[in-house]
């Protein structure tokens, strides 16, 4: 692995742009489409993608264990079908800010889980981190617990946190899957979550039609864009800068999210939106300080 290039750089600007605009083409999606298609057609569309191009490209299924397939499982589950609807479901009763927010946290919620479950330990500076990190999250979503049973959008805040929440415990089981090429991980991992996804959209939501172009277009964008071609991207700058490089992706998104949220979906931002992204991005600092100073420093 080499250091850095200007490529790597401009892809990890690009991943920042993309996935911190990506809840904002789900609040448009959301306006011609339920909750379930959006979160299935992203998949699906995702699905289709990865997996037209891993066969054009020969890439064959791996002949694992049945602990290879137990974990591409769990981790297909909980890295699409399962984050996908409760962001798209929560983002009907939040704004695109908040959710964007909400995924800062994935790292905070890797780093104790790591500790437990893989061969990460939770040293002092990264608990201090993780602990600066979740003081945001409270901020984020205190008033929403203090309204907990009180309309919608307390448990839509909670969603957008489980979300985050679920893509973190899907790293770890990525973490600890035996080898497998990277492009046919992301495939298999958005095949799990469209097997799961088509049958129980047709049966709640039905089959979708078009909804125009402006929340059709949406639908086809989250699927191609941030789901297929930024996993591409993904998988690209990790095998070429590694994993710490592609960390510097968490700070952009929320920040994004925020001011794509602001400009195009004219979203208010309340005070404590930048109070918790100050502290959750400040608890990220804190719990990679070193490995991003030796990053910056190459």
């Amino acid at each position: 692995m080499t250091a850095p290039g200007r490529s790597d750089w401009l892809s990890v600007l690009t991943l920042g742009l993309v996935w911190g605009g990506t809840f904002m083409v789900i609040s448009v999606a959301l306006e011609g489409y339920g909750p379930l298609t959006v979160a299935c057609a992203r998949t699906t569309l995702g699905a289709v993608a990865l997996t037209a191009l891993a066969l054009g490209m020969g890439k064959r299924l791996p002949a694992g264990s049945l602990r290879l397939w137990v974990i591409v499982a769990g981790a297909g589950l909980l890295s699409t079908a399962v984050p996908f609807v409760l962001l798209s479901w929560g983002q009907q009763h939040v704004p695109s800010a908040f959710a964007g927010i909400s995924m800062a946290a994935v790292p905070l919620f890797v780093l104790p889980l790591a500790h437990l479950f893989s061969d990460e330990p939770l040293v002092l500076r990264k608990a201090t981190g993780v602990s600066v990190g979740f003081a945001g999250a409270l901020v984020l979503i205190g008033p929403g617990l203090a309204s907990l049973g009180q309309g919608a959008e307390p448990l839509a805040q909670l969603a957008c946190i489980g979300a985050a929440a679920s893509y973190a415990v899907a790293s770890i089981l990525t973490r600890n899957c035996p080898p497998i090429d990277p492009l046919v991980l992301a495939a298999l991992s958005l095949v799990v979550g469209a097997a799961v996804l088509i049958p129980v959209t047709l049966a709640v939501e039905g089959v979708p039609g078009w909804a125009g172009p402006r929340a059709g277009s949406a639908l086809l964008f989250l699927g191609l864009v941030p789901t297929a071609l930024a996993t591409l991207l993904r998988t690209r700058v990790i095998r070429s800068a590694g994993s710490v490089f592609m960390t510097l992706v968490n700070y952009q998104v929320p920040v994004w999210s925020m001011a794509l949220g602001a400009l195009i979906l004219s979203e208010e931002l309340p005070w404590r939106f930048f109070a918790a992204l100050t502290l959750i991005l400040t608890g990220l600092f804190i719990s990679q300080a070193p490995s991003l100073r030796r990053l910056l420093s190459s």
